[in-house]
């Protein structure tokens, strides 16, 4: 049995004071680490590390002031922290500033030997109230011995080519740290919900807590089913993943039922899709 032990925090950052945030997330990391022994991976919310404050008192030059490069001084205090608690960290989101002085929303996965895994800027930005560059490309990694997961960012889940793309390119469970302080959030459950179901992955959808964000976080099977939901305030959503649940959901259907993997695969080839530019192409691996 191939199974990922997971802890999503629902928690907030302290406003505009990224020491004061980090001391915070470094503590609950610990926590978990010491609390739940067999926890391998820890989410946490969208931009919890830049100390962004609540919608409507956040400052416009505040992630100018924050950006930094990846690799940079914030991602090497996340791979300490990965190395002394032998935990994947997937740390929200980070507003990272590249050579040219754009700025994404970026989020990446830290291994427990403190190696940067994975690092993907949100191709969907929350235009026109989020200022970030949209970046071009979906991300996955892999975790050794367990399987491949996919990173998204909040309003990516909005569009269906993200999770399809992510588990056209094997990912088993997506990673979707969110900032939603609005009431479009029942919307984004119904969304991760349609994109577990109809590509046949878990998904992870962390929101913040009040009063940075809403809350109402969700894990949810590869069947649609919600696993477990958090409430508005701060909550840790603790789980353990079966990846191999994915692979036979997606052999024998949902509910026993529907397969649409396993027909894409069939048929998908043979379907004209223009605005892709063509059709369903045969996923680069073997994975189920």
């Amino acid at each position: 049995m191939r199974t990922l032990a997971i802890a999503a925090l629902q928690t907030t950052p302290v406003p505009f004071d990224r020491e004061a945030t980090w001391e915070r997330f470094a503590a609950q990391v610990r926590a978990v680490r010491a609390t739940f022994p067999h926890v391998q991976l820890v989410v946490v919310p969208e931009l919890l590390l830049a100390a962004e404050a609540p919608l409507l008192q956040a400052r416009a030059d505040w992630m100018e002031q924050v950006a930094e490069p990846v690799p940079g001084p914030l991602t090497d205090r996340i791979a300490e922290l990965a190395r002394e608690t032998g935990l994947w960290l997937v740390p929200g989101s980070l507003y990272e500033r590249d050579g040219d002085g754009r700025i994404f929303n970026t989020a990446i996965a830290v291994s427990p030997e403190g190696g940067i895994a994975a690092r993907y800027r949100k191709v969907f930005p929350w235009q026109p109230y989020e200022a970030t560059e949209p970046g071009h490309e979906f991300v996955v990694f892999d975790l050794p011995g367990i399987g491949r997961a996919g990173l998204a960012i909040c309003y990516d889940g909005s569009f269906p080519e993200t999770v399809r793309q992510l588990a056209w390119l094997g990912a088993e469970v997506v990673i979707q740290p969110t900032l939603t302080t609005t009431r479009d959030r029942e919307m984004e459950l119904v969304c991760a919900r349609a994109n577990a179901w109809t590509n046949q992955v878990y998904v992870v959808n962390l929101n913040a807590a009040d009063p940075a964000g809403v809350g109402h976080s969700a894990i949810v099977d590869p069947e649609g089913t919600v696993r477990q939901q958090a409430a508005g305030g701060e909550e840790i959503l603790v789980d353990v993943l079966d990846l191999d649940a994915v692979t036979r959901v997606r052999r024998y259907g949902s509910s026993g039922l529907n397969r649409p993997w396993a027909q894409l695969e069939r048929y998908g080839h043979a379907i004209e899709l223009p605005a892709y530019g063509g059709g369903f192409r045969p996923r680069p691996s073997g994975r189920e």
